[in-house]
């Protein structure tokens, strides 16, 4: 099933997904990099790169609903469509917080702000392996012809009933 969303004959969800899985992860990285010099200017940009994230995040959660709600129901794309949106609705909630435990000291970041980002971001890799099965297994948002009710990527049958990850014999 092709998007509902599109912007000049592309998926608009997949286009905004970059921003949130780019600066989310990266005020992670640059907690570390405080953590380990000290330079409270990495503390600053963690702050700025969860506010940016949570704006893109919150963008990319429009189109994606939308979408969404075009998916049949009753089908594993429906079911993991609310598992990656509910994920990631946890995500957000989970970097927001730590956004606002450090609103008034961006520069030194309470412990628990720190959890809270490392939690976000383990969840969001689940959450973004979700939204990976949704387009690359069952075709959602990028095919017409999608198989909404594909095995999962992780299973060694197919859906042809061919034992998957092996090698082809002429590659052997």
């Amino acid at each position: 099933m092709e998007s509902r969303a599109k912007l000049l004959g592309h998926p608009i969800h997949p286009m905004l997904i970059n921003f949130p899985l780019g600066l989310l992860p990266t005020a992670v990285i640059f907690d570390i990099v405080h953590a380990a010099t000290g330079n409270v200017m990495w503390a600053q940009a963690s702050f700025l790169m969860i506010a940016a994230g949570i704006v893109g995040a919150l963008a990319a959660a429009i189109f994606g609903l939308v979408d969404w709600l075009a998916i049949p129901s009753r089908t594993r794309a429906k079911r993991i469509g609310a598992y990656h949106s509910i994920g990631n609705v946890i995500v957000v909630v989970l970097f927001a917080a730590s956004g606002i435990l450090r609103y008034r000291a961006a520069a030194i970041p309470s412990s628990l702000a720190l959890v809270l980002v490392f939690v976000g971001l383990a969840l969001a890799v689940v959450t973004g392996w979700l939204g990976g099965e949704l387009v690359d297994r069952l075709g959602v948002g990028v095919a017409d012809g999608a198989n909404l009710n594909a095995t999962s990527s992780l299973s060694r049958h197919g859906d042809d009933g061919v034992v998957h990850g092996t090698p082809h014999p002429a590659a052997r």
